[in-house]
């Protein structure tokens, strides 16, 4: 969460920031259309410097009230903003000069806001919506410190055998060796440095063991799903919780958009997400219009041969993408590409820039980076793997 001192202190230098960005543009414009004339420079100063600060005590109180987290609200608040500091900073400036408060002052101020006024106006919309933004983000971002990396992880369902398959034929699962296999799962990432976070277990939702389909980490941004099997919908209501308890960003795909996070594969800045089965256009539009301000750029890819983008690649620590491809719809689309071995052996869980967690399915491609000076570990998995989950489905990695 956001500190008292944080917030206000955010709110005190984007709304420096934006004033005085809308200051030095709107001077410099007035200056070059009265023909760049040094004479000139000092009534500019003097006339738009009232309403510079009447902006800058408004925009700081409404930044502390977070109104510019989104672009629109920001592009309003700058226009509500503008318009206000133009109409008080020049009454503030007739005011201040002795000459008299009249009607005809009055019909002067709402003549220039369509007139003189009306660069301050829209100098300000444009602040509002870059510099005010990029100022409050990079101050008052909520911080998220674990004392350890963290994992979200959810205890599988009993009725597990009964959940969503899409490419596979359906064949028993043993509840209880799955039971065995998601602890010796958890009990690994807790002896590579993660501290496990459980999300209350849901027996009535079959899926709910495959909570990384359920939100998606860019940072400290935490971004709720909105799974594409319907089935799958009530997994959201208690991951959302776990998140807002944490004090992460919270941010949301919403119907009609669909979006797994099996689907999403973070490398370094770059986000490939995979359009399938489970994710639609509009998920897909969603999650870029969140990211890209972020500092991401999204990448979509088919997928048609495999239920998510990652049951057939995943990323190494160093970027390489790791995939088998016959499961693997166009290889091309990624800069560097690891044909594996075995299909268990496509997904990997990074655990650290020099280990990784893996299927002990996968004892071949387990070798393979093995020699590439990597320490892999490995789980087994096999009865969430009957049910076209991998490693990577078993947790939501926050670092």
């Amino acid at each position: 969460m956001i500190s008292v001192g944080t917030r206000f202190g955010a709110a005190f230098i984007s709304g420096l920031a934006v004033a005085g960005t809308v200051y030095l543009a709107t001077g410099l414009a007035f200056f070059t259309a009265n023909g760049a004339a040094a004479e000139n420079l000092p009534a500019i100063a003097e006339y738009f410097l009232p309403m510079a600060l009447v902006l800058f005590v408004l925009y700081s109180l409404a930044a502390a009230l977070e109104i510019n987290r989104f672009w629109y609200t920001a592009a309003v608040t700058g226009l509500v903003l503008g318009i206000a500091a133009a109409f008080f900073g020049t009454a503030l400036g007739i005011i201040a000069s002795g000459a008299e408060w009249n009607p005809e002052a009055m019909t002067f101020i709402l003549a220039s806001l369509l007139g003189t006024n009306l660069i301050f106006v829209v100098a300000t919309i444009i602040a509002a919506v870059t510099v005010g933004r990029r100022v409050w983000a990079a101050i008052a971002r909520p911080v998220h410190q674990p004392t350890t990396l963290t994992a979200l992880v959810r205890a599988p369902s009993s009725r597990m055998a009964d959940g969503e398959l899409t490419h596979l034929d359906r064949v028993p699962v043993d509840a209880e060796l799955a039971d065995a296999q998601w602890e010796g799962y958890v009990a690994a990432l807790q002896a590579n440095g993660f501290e496990t976070i459980e999300v209350p277990a849901a027996d009535e939702l079959a899926d709910s063991v495959f909570i990384e389909d359920t939100v998606v980490m860019f940072g400290e941004v935490a971004v709720l799903t909105s799974p594409g099997a319907e089935s799958r919908q009530p997994e959201i209501d208690a991951v959302r919780a776990s998140i807002t308890d944490m004090g992460l960003e919270l941010r949301e795909i919403t119907q009609p958009g669909t979006l797994d996070g099996g689907d999403v594969l973070k490398v370094g800045s770059t986000v490939y997400v995979g359009r399938g089965g489970r994710t639609n256009a509009e998920g897909i539009r969603q999650l870029r219009a969140i990211v890209t301000p972020l500092g991401y750029t999204l990448i979509a890819v088919p997928v048609e041969k495999v239920l998510h983008l990652k049951s057939g690649v995943t990323a190494l620590p160093d970027g390489t993408i790791i995939g088998y491809p016959d499961l693997v719809d166009n290889v091309d689309l990624y800069d560097r590409f690891l044909a594996v071995p075995e299909a268990e052996g496509a997904a990997v869980v990074v655990l650290s820039d020099d280990a990784v967690l893996m299927s002990s399915s996968a004892p071949k491609t387990a070798a393979l980076i093995e020699n590439l000076g990597y320490r892999v570990v490995t789980v087994d998995v096999s009865e969430f793997e009957k049910m076209e989950g991998c490693v990577t489905c078993l947790s939501v990695r926050i670092r």
